[in-house]
């Protein structure tokens, strides 16, 4: 079935995504998150959420309206858009950044709870915004059907998924796969979500030379 083809943009250089959701293949949580997690606060909370997700942020509706974070790491989004006066569930499954992620950000109104795609066991939606920073790439590709089908139960009729990818050659020391953002579009409409927006975002905020960025939005129907 023929993918519909939504805006495809080219936007100002993308930011560092952070975020620690990742899982393996009978292991569950993998180690790097765990024991990098001081680190990669430092490095995540260096970028704003505004400037990592300017391509997305006319696409956040109107406050009062629920906002699921998956794979939240330190919390920079979560307690960004709580800020924005949205009502925030954020899903971690690594403890330790779940730990940083509520020393960094209290009094934010943020739920912070464990869970992890594909199953998300636990989360109740309906939700008007669904994001994943730096979450899909980590998805195997047998994972990939079902932790979309997922995310689409948990949208509200109207609702917005947010995916952003980290694109280039995997890095050795975690699980990570090159996923273009036309495969997300593609699983998205095979359980009825609209691609309205692909954006390739080019270079990395942090510097690194190997690494771009895309930005997918999916609309569920009313």
């Amino acid at each position: 079935m023929p993918i519909p083809r939504p805006d495809y943009t080219s936007a100002v250089s993308a930011a560092s995504y952070g975020s620690g959701m990742e899982r393996t293949s009978g292991a569950g949580v993998q180690a790097y998150y765990a024991e990098s997690a001081e680190r990669l606060a430092t490095v995540y909370e260096s970028v704003s959420f505004e400037s990592v997700h300017e391509a997305l942020l006319d696409l956040l509706p109107e406050p009062p309206a629920r906002v699921l974070d998956v794979g939240a790491g330190t919390g920079r989004d979560a307690a960004a858009l709580a800020g924005r006066d949205f009502t925030v569930d954020a899903v971690e499954p690594v403890t330790e950044l779940r730990r940083v992620a509520e020393r960094l950000h209290p009094g934010t109104g943020v739920t912070w709870r464990a869970g992890a795609l594909p199953e998300l066991h636990g989360v109740q939606g309906p939700y008007d915004v669904v994001l994943l920073s730096a979450v899909w790439m980590h998805l195997g590709s047998e994972e990939r059907p079902a932790a979309m089908r997922r995310l689409a139960e948990l949208l509200a009729p109207g609702g917005t998924l947010l995916i952003t990818l980290r694109r280039g050659e995997p890095p050795v020391d975690r699980r990570m796969f090159d996923i273009p953002a036309e495969e997300v579009a593609g699983h998205g409409a095979a359980v009825g979500l609209i691609p309205t927006r692909l954006v390739d975002e080019g270079a990395d905020r942090l510097g690194r030379e190997a690494v771009r960025w895309n930005s997918v939005a999916l609309r569920k129907g009313f």
